[in-house]
C-alpha cells in the first residue's frame, strides 16, 4: 500500500467517524427534545460569563463578581427572569413585588422567538415625585419601578398605586438606560481599580474613594459601549494635571478602554460635608416633594426640582393667559473627543434618592432683572453641583428661567466648569411645550416664514439666515398669537458665544413616555451630530406638526477653553488672603421667546 492510499483512507475513516457522530448527536437531541424546545439559557449571558472568567482574570478573580455571576445564573433560572433590589423599606418593597407580577411590566423579559430568559435587572424603586404623576393620583401613594433589560438596551418603567395595589402605567424606552444602582456603581469601581491597564497608566493602585464619576453613564467609539448600546461607566481617577477615564462595560464587566484628559491644575476643596447634608434635606422636603408656586409682576407659574431632569417650570401664564405647558433641561451631554467619542451623560436633580450625577446643592434662587437702573423682569435660577467641585471631573451646571415684564421669557443653562477635560463640549438638552393644540412651527427662509409640516431638525449654522431682529423661528397658533425664537449668537450679555443649536420639532403625545414625566438619559454623551436624544421621538414617517400641538428640543452646543484670558465653561481656584477662592468662567445657551406683536 502506497503511502497517499493510506493517506486517502485515512481521511475517508475520519469523515465516516464524523458523520455518525454528527447523527447520534442530532437523534440524542431529537429524541430528548421532540418538541424542540429551546434552552432557557441565554447566549448574552453566557458570552458575559465567558468575559469575566476567559478575558479578563483581574475581574474574574474580584469577590464582587463572583457573587455577582451567581446572582444572574439564579435570576436567569427562575420563572420571572429579573434580578430584584433588595434591602427596600417595605412601601418600596411592595411596589417592586406588585411591578413584577404585572404581565405588561414583564412582557419584555424573553426572546420572542427563542423563548430564552433576557437578563433583567431593577435597578431604582422610590416614591414619585409629584411632576412624574398624574394630577388625580397622590404622590405619596405612587412608587416609580425602572427595570433594564441588558440584551434590549431597554428600560421599562412603572408606576404603582399602592392604594389600590395595581400599576397605573407602564411605558418602555428602547435604546435608553435609567440612573445604575449604588451596587453597580461599586462594581464599576472594583472592576476600574484592580485592572492592570489602569494601574500601569496611572503607575499606582487607586482606591475606591478616588474614582469620581463612577455612576454617570459614558461612551467609546469602536466599542459597544459607543452609541449606549451597553450599559457603560466611566470611573475616573486625577493625577496631577489629567483625568485617566477608565470606561467600564457593565453589560460585558469589563474595561473597553481608557483615556486621558487634560484637566489643568488647580486647589481647594468643597464644603463641609455635614453642612451639605443639612442642605439637602431641606432642598427634598421643600422643593423636591413639592412643587412651588410662584407669582411675580404678571408672571405666574410653578417649579419643582426632579429626580433626573433638572428644574421643571409648568403651567407658566402671563398677563393670566398660560403659555408654556412646562419646560426643563432633561440631559446635560459632555464628549471630550471629536473621533474617540467619549464622555460623560449627566443627569441632573434632587440630591437624594434619583441617582442624579450632579445634584442640587442650593435652594431655587429668585432675582430681579435691571438693566440701565430699571428692573425690566425676574430670573428663577438652580444650581446642580458635583461634591468636589471645583477639584477636577467634578461639574457645575446652573439652570436659569428669565421673565420679562413685555412678556418675553427665556430658557437657559451653563455650565460653571471645570468637568473633566480642557476640550469638552456641553449639549444641554431643552424641552419646551407651548401651551395649545393648534400651533404651527415656522422657518424664517428667503426673507419669509415658511411652515415646517412634519417632523424635523435643524442646525444652526454660519449660514443660517435671520430676521433683522435676530429671529430665526416661530411658534403661532391659527390667529398668529404666540413667540419668535431668537437663539444665542453672543448678543444676550451673559458672556454666550453662539449656541450653535439643534432644534428639533415632535408631536406631542400625552399618552407616550416622551418627556411629560422624567425622562431616563435619552441620549448618548458624544455624538456630534444630530443624534442627541430628541430625534428617537420623530417616528420613521415624521407626524405632521401643523396646526397641533408639539414639543420643541433645542440643544445648544457650547465648547470649553481653559486658554488664558478666552477661559469658557471653565473654574480656576486662586489664592486670596491665603485662602483657595474660585473664580468661573460660564458658558450660557439658550432661546429667548419674544411675543409676537400684531
Amino acid at each position: 500500500m502506497n503511502r497517499s492510499f493510506i493517506k486517502n483512507f485515512k481521511q475517508l475513516y475520519c469523515n465516516i467517524i464524523l458523520i455518525i457522530s454528527i447523527t447520534v448527536s442530532l437523534l440524542t437531541i431529537s429524541c430528548n427534545n421532540p418538541k424542540n424546545k429551546p434552552e432557557v439559557i441565554n447566549p448574552e449571558i453566557q458570552n458575559a460569563v465567558e468575559t469575566v472568567l476567559l478575558e479578563d482574570s483581574s475581574v474574574a478573580m474580584l469577590p464582587v463578581m463572583e457573587k455577582r455571576i451567581q446572582l444572574i445564573k439564579a435570576a436567569l433560572a427562575n420563572k420571572t427572569p429579573i434580578i430584584l433590589l433588595d434591602s427596600l423599606e417595605p412601601r418600596a418593597s411592595q411596589a417592586q413585588k406588585i411591578a413584577i407580577n404585572d404581565p405588561k411590566f414583564c412582557e419584555n423579559l424573553f426572546d420572542k422567538k427563542s423563548h430564552r430568559p433576557f437578563r433583567n435587572e431593577i435597578f431604582n424603586v422610590y416614591e414619585a415625585r409629584p411632576q412624574e404623576v398624574p394630577g388625580e393620583l397622590q404622590a405619596q401613594n405612587v412608587y416609580k419601578v425602572e427595570m433594564y433589560n441588558y440584551a434590549l438596551n431597554l428600560t421599562t418603567t412603572a408606576f404603582v398605586n399602592l392604594n389600590i395595589g395595581k400599576l397605573v402605567s407602564v411605558t418602555n424606552f428602547p435604546s435608553s438606560q435609567p440612573d445604575i444602582p449604588a451596587y453597580l456603581k461599586n462594581i464599576a469601581m472594583q472592576i476600574a481599580v484592580n485592572n492592570p491597564q489602569v494601574i500601569k497608566a496611572l503607575g499606582y493602585q487607586p482606591s475606591e474613594k478616588q474614582a469620581l464619576m463612577a455612576n454617570t453613564k459614558t461612551a467609546l467609539n469602536n466599542t459597544k459601549c459607543e452609541r449606549s448600546l451597553h450599559l457603560c461607566v466611566a470611573p475616573t481617577f486625577i493625577k496631577n494635571d489629567k483625568a485617566l477615564w477608565a470606561i467600564v462595560d457593565l453589560t460585558d464587566y469589563k474595561i473597553v478602554g481608557i483615556r486621558w484628559t487634560n484637566v489643568g491644575t488647580t486647589a481647594g476643596a468643597s464644603t463641609n460635608i455635614s453642612e451639605r447634608k443639612l442642605k439637602f434635606d431641606k432642598i427634598m422636603e421643600c422643593y423636591c416633594k413639592k412643587v412651588t408656586h410662584l407669582e411675580k409682576y404678571n408672571w405666574k407659574l410653578n417649579y419643582v426640582i426632579t429626580t433626573s431632569d433638572g428644574m421643571r417650570i409648568s403651567e407658566v401664564s402671563y398677563n393670566n393667559k398660560q403659555v408654556v405647558n412646562n419646560a426643563k433641561i432633561v440631559d446635560w451631554h459632555v464628549g471630550y473627543s471629536n473621533t474617540d467619542g467619549f464622555g460623560y451623560s449627566d443627569a441632573v436633580g434632587c440630591p437624594e434618592f434619583s441617582q442624579a450625577a450632579v445634584v442640587a446643592e442650593s435652594d431655587p434662587r429668585v432675582s430681579e432683572i435691571v438693566e440701565e437702573g430699571k428692573t425690566i423682569g425676574f430670573a428663577l435660577e438652580q444650581t446642580f453641583c458635583s461634591k468636589q467641585w471645583p477639584l477636577p471631573c467634578n461639574y457645575n451646571y446652573l439652570q436659569r428661567f428669565e421673565f420679562y415684564n413685555d412678556g418675553r421669557f427665556r430658557t437657559a443653562g451653563a455650565s460653571l466648569g471645570r468637568g473633566c477635560g480642557n476640550n469638552g463640549t456641553y449639549r444641554p438638552v431643552f424641552r419646551i411645550a407651548f401651551t395649545g393644540n393648534n400651533n404651527s412651527f415656522y422657518e424664517w427662509n428667503n426673507n419669509n416664514w415658511k411652515p415646517w409640516d412634519k417632523e424635523q431638525w435643524k442646525l444652526q449654522t454660519a449660514s443660517s439666515t435671520y430676521t433683522s431682529e435676530g429671529y430665526q423661528f416661530k411658534i403661532a397658533d391659527e390667529k398668529g398669537v404666540g413667540y419668535y425664537l431668537e437663539p444665542g449668537r453672543g448678543q444676550f450679555k451673559d458672556g454666550g458665544r453662539g449656541d450653535n443649536a439643534y432644534v428639533f420639532i415632535t408631536k406631542q403625545h400625552y399618552d407616550k413616555e416622551e418627556g411629560e414625566k422624567d425622562l431616563v438619559t435619552i441620549g448618548p454623551c458624544c455624538n456630534i451630530d444630530y443624534r442627541q436624544g430628541p430625534e428617537k421621538f420623530i417616528d420613521a414617517s415624521p407626524e405632521n406638526v401643523q396646526n397641533t400641538d408639539f414639543v420643541l428640543w433645542y440643544v445648544p452646543q457650547m465648547k470649553n477653553d481653559d486658554t488664558k484670558g478666552r477661559e469658557y465653561c471653565w473654574a480656576e481656584s486662586y489664592l486670596e488672603n491665603g485662602v483657595y477662592k474660585t473664580k468661573i468662567y460660564p458658558c450660557m445657551g439658550g432661546p429667548m421667546f419674544v411675543p409676537i406683536k400684531k
